[in-house]
Formats: C-alpha cells, structure tokens, sequence
C-alpha cells in the first residue's frame, strides 16, 4: 500500500536527519485539496530533539525529494509544520484497475492469515422473544465475522443460548397447568401460534413469580427438576418448548442472513461449569452461606464478589460461561474467541474474566468481549418480562411495511431486504457501546446516511452497466478529473483493515455513505453513456463504485440487489 511505501521514506528520512524512533501519524486530510496523504512526523520530531516544527519538515521534505518517487505528485509543508503528499492520478487508476479485476475479492487482506476466530452473538433465550436487543447483537456480531474473514482469518459463528434457567422454570410452571390432550396436538400447529402459547405462559408464569412465595418455591423446584432431568413431564414439556423457539430463531437466522455453525446451550455448559468451580473451591472459589463465590476484588480491586453456584446448587451466569469457554475451545481450538452482549452485563463479564485468569489463563488471553447499548424506538424501550416487548419480528415486518407503502413499484422481497438493512445500517453506523434511536423515517429512506440508500445506490451502478452491455471499460485511456470519487475509492482496502484491527464496523458503514454520496453527485452531474472519448474510464468508475458498495455491504451483513 502507498501508506506503507511513504511511511518507510519518513522513517528514513528522520534517520538521515540523526532522529529516531519517532511514533508519527500519516493519515488522510479532511479537506482533499490539501493532498492525499498528511503527517505530523516533522512536529513530533521536532519537539524531540527541540527544533523549529517548520524548518525540520523543509528539512524532511527536501530528503523526501531525493527519493524521486514518481508515483507521489509533490510533497509540500503546510501550517505549522505539516507535511502533505499528493499522489500522481496513475496511481489511482492503477488502484482501481486492481478492485475491478479483483472484484469479490477487492477489499480484503490477509492479515489474519492462518488464525482461527470464534465469534459468538447473538445469543438469544428459548421461551422468551427475539428482541431488538438481539438485532443489535446480531448485526454487529455478523458483520465483525465478515471484517475478520476479509481479513483471512477461518472464522466461525456460534450462538449461546439460555435454555435453562429461572425464566425457563417460569414458563414451565404455567404450562404445566394445560391438560395432556392440549400438548398431543400442540405439535401440529402452525409456529406462530405454538409460539403466542410459549409467549403467555412465559407472561403467565412471570406474574405467578412475582405474586408472592406461594409460587416461587414450586418455580424454584421445577428449575431444579430441568438441570437435573428428574421428571419425566417436565423434561418432556421443556424439551418441547425449546423446539420451538429454535425453530422460530432460525427463521429470524434466515431472515437476518447469519448461519451458524455452531450453537451451544447453557443446559450443556452448566453441568460442565459446576464441575469447573466444584473442582476449584478452596484454592480460586470459597464457600459462603451454601453457595460458592468467587472474590475477584482479591485479585482486582475495581471488581466485585459473585456467586458461581447457588444455594440450592444450581450454576449461575457466570459458572456456565467458564464452562462454554471450555467447550468452545474443544469444538474449535481457536486463537480469538469474540464475544458480543449487551452493556448490562459488562460487570459480570469482567468478574467472569478474573476467573477465568486463574482457572484457563490461557483462554482468558484469547478472549475479547465486545458490548452494545440498547436499541430503542423513540418511544422508548418495553420490557420482555411483562411480555410487552418490541420483537425483531414487529420491527422489521414494520420496516418493510413503510417501504412498499412510501416506494412506488417497490417488490416484496426488495423491501424484506431493505428493512434489514435499515436495521442493521443504524446499529453499525456508529461506534458499539451506545444506546440508538431507530428512526424510521430517517432509517428507510433511500436518500440519506441509511441501508436501503447504500442498496439504491449499488442498485443504480449496476443499472448503468446493464445498459453500457458490452461497452469498453478502461481506466488507462482519456479521462477527466472526477474529483473525490477515485480517491476515496481506493481507500477501502484500508477502511477494511482498520475496521478489523479495531473491531469497529462503523468504519466501514460511514466509508460506504461517503462513496455513495459522492457516486450520485457524480451521476448527476455527468453524463455517463454519452459516447464521448472518456466514457469508458467512468464507466470503470462505476464499476468500481459497484465492487466496492457490493463488498462494503457484504462486510456490514447487508445485501445487495440488483435491482431496487
């Protein structure tokens, strides 16, 4: 890449001056006029070995021209001692030809090469909702999936799913009440209504909890009964409630485009993590009042106690993450383990994480956790355990709903798709770890900083070259100067591996609005069929433009059609 080529001329250059081991930064400019590329090298240096900032990057600058790059136009010194590069327009060209011939494989890197990834999102709980909480889950943990992948890691997808537990034991308790001939034909029916069933008796059964002990103690017996598998018609009644949750998950997996290749369960991991903390009582786990702690705050002070098994001897949330790290490892022997949640449990993680220090230290190295907010619509978040919740389902049927209302001519598939990129679009679009709003007005709409824009967008270029046909592309003949455009193309490779070295998609997201910003403002004020002597450089332009909104879009977990 050029940044590496110019990077090296710095480093030696500084080094022909008798400085250094100075840490500089090159990096583009926000305003293009100024160059292509910019660094502070000569300021840092100069502050080192206490020079004038100006005269030591004339200084820099002049060793610069020595190297009689022909690939870089001129370097110059700005302000108080910047020093920007401006690069010859073949390079560009060059570049471009490059993503065409490229093509799916335009972006990508191989930086990870050889590295084994797991990444495990989503996580939804059988018996209750998919949620909004989980798109955001979802969106963000496919789409590092992608980002790492393009970065030539084998990467594999897994779910974690809570079908054990004390909101398991809820559910349970109510549909225990329903006579034996309701369950002979419960199978038969049709998944949404085995699932408004699931959905009242998880309602029905939360209520009973929170009237009073009368009801919490059968509840905490039948949760016993489930880790245990100790009755009959309570083994039989979960192991069909979570049928059909799976079942329903995997349309939402379907809709959403995730396939996972590895789903595991808490059911699994909480025999596996009980023994993991019975076996290290006393020398990492102590025992208090019946049940088994952990005192992280011993090994670090910021953190707090909790409990890994209960009174009632039964693993908690955190005894069955040690046991799934395990378990992961078995399955998968990974160099990376990625783990995405939601905020709210941050704390626990990292408590978690200690354990882990001392019991897999191994493992815990090769762990990164990654948390989001809370996706929200403006009229704020509702609570799954009232039932009142905003399902994935509402949202997105929602979405799609308003685009074949506001889009003349819209087809029901395009407008299935475009409703998930909007969602998805609006959970990558910024840094993870905040709170969104989902606007839908801002969110569908197909001339803005959205999904369905980036589609539109992709859609129209491959429009263009569906009525050039078989109209020379070239990117080495006559051509105008098109402004942004060609620059800010031939950066994706480095968005890409950026995005990947920080775990942050929304490098991708924002890259690919300023693509299509600047694509549209070129088709609107060019002409691009017109026969004239450069139409085969724009279209390669738009060809380019097509390649890398395809791949940025695949990146972000977002198709893209053909036609909108």
């Amino acid at each position: 890449m050029m940044k590496e080529r110019l990077e090296g001329y710095i480093d030696e250059a500084l080094k022909e001056l008798g400085i250094a081991d100075v840490s500089f930064v090159l990096e583009h400019p926000d305003d293009m006029t100024h160059g292509d590329w910019a660094t502070n090298a000569a300021m840092l240096a100069a502050k080192k070995v206490g020079k004038n900032p100006k005269t030591l990057a004339e200084e820099i600058v002049q060793k610069l021209g020595e190297k009689k790059d022909t690939d870089v136009l001129s370097v110059e010194v700005a302000g108080p001692g910047f020093i920007n590069f401006k690069i010859a327009p073949a390079v560009f060209d060059k570049e471009l030809s490059a993503a065409i011939s490229q093509g799916d494989k335009w972006g990508r890197n191989e930086t990870l090469k050889g590295k084994k990834v797991m990444v495990e999102y989503t996580d939804p709980n059988p018996f209750k909702e998919f949620h909004i909480g989980h798109l955001m889950s979802n969106a963000i943990g496919e789409s590092l999936s992608c980002v790492i992948e393009a970065s030539g890691a084998e990467v594999k997808r897994a779910c974690y799913q809570g079908d054990v537990g004390l909101h398991v034991a809820k559910a349970v308790s109510s549909m225990l009440e329903q006579p034996e001939d309701f369950w002979d034909s419960f199978p038969a029916l049709p998944l949404k209504e085995r699932l408004a069933y699931l959905g009242s008796f998880y309602v029905a059964g939360t209520y009973a909890y929170e009237s009073g002990e009368k009801w919490q103690k059968p509840i905490h017996e039948i949760n016993k009964k489930i880790y245990e598998k100790s009755d009959k018609k309570v083994s039989f009644l979960h192991s069909l409630g979570r049928k059909t949750s799976l079942e329903y998950f995997e349309t939402m997996y379907q809709r959403l485009g995730t396939k996972f290749d590895f789903n595991f369960f808490e059911s699994e991991t909480g025999v596996r993590g009980k023994g993991i903390v019975t076996e290290n009582k006393g020398k990492v786990f102590e025992e208090s009042e019946g049940a088994i702690v952990f005192h992280a705050e011993k090994f670090n002070p910021k953190l707090h106690t909790r409990v890994f098994i209960s009174k009632e001897g039964l693993p908690t949330y955190e005894a069955k993450e040690l046991g799934l790290a395990e378990k992961k490892y078995e399955t998968f022997p990974y160099d990376v383990s990625i783990v995405i949640t939601g905020n709210e449990v941050n704390d626990y993680f990292q408590v978690l994480l200690e354990a882990m220090r001392q019991i897999f230290p191994e493992l815990a190295a090769k762990t990164e956790h990654y948390s989001h907010g809370m996706l929200r619509l403006p009229t704020g978040k509702m609570s799954s355990r009232t039932g009142d919740v905003i399902t994935a389902t509402s949202l997105l049927d929602k979405a799609k709903e308003l685009i074949m209302k506001n889009v003349e001519g819209v087809m029901e598939d395009v407008a299935k798709a475009a409703g998930v990129a909007a969602v998805k679009y609006s959970v990558l679009r910024q840094a993870s770890g905040k709170d969104i709003i989902f606007d839908f007005d801002q969110s569908l709409s197909f001339e803005g900083d959205s999904g369905p824009y980036l589609q539109y967008t992709y859609a129209r270029t491959h429009s263009v070259l569906e009525k050039a046909g078989n109209t020379p592309v070239a990117l080495d003949g006559e051509h105008n100067n098109y402004g942004a455009l060609p620059k800010l193309l031939v950066r994706f490779p480095e968005v890409v591996l950026r995005a990947s070295r920080e775990r942050e998609p929304h490098y991708i997201a924002n890259y690919l609005i300023e693509v299509a910003r600047e694509f549209n403002s070129f088709y609107g004020n060019t002409t691009i069929l017109d026969g004239a002597s450069d139409q085969p450089y724009k279209l390669a332009l738009t060809k380019a433009v097509g390649i890398t909104l395809k791949n940025g879009l695949w990146l972000l977990g977002i198709t893209a059609p053909a036609k909108m």
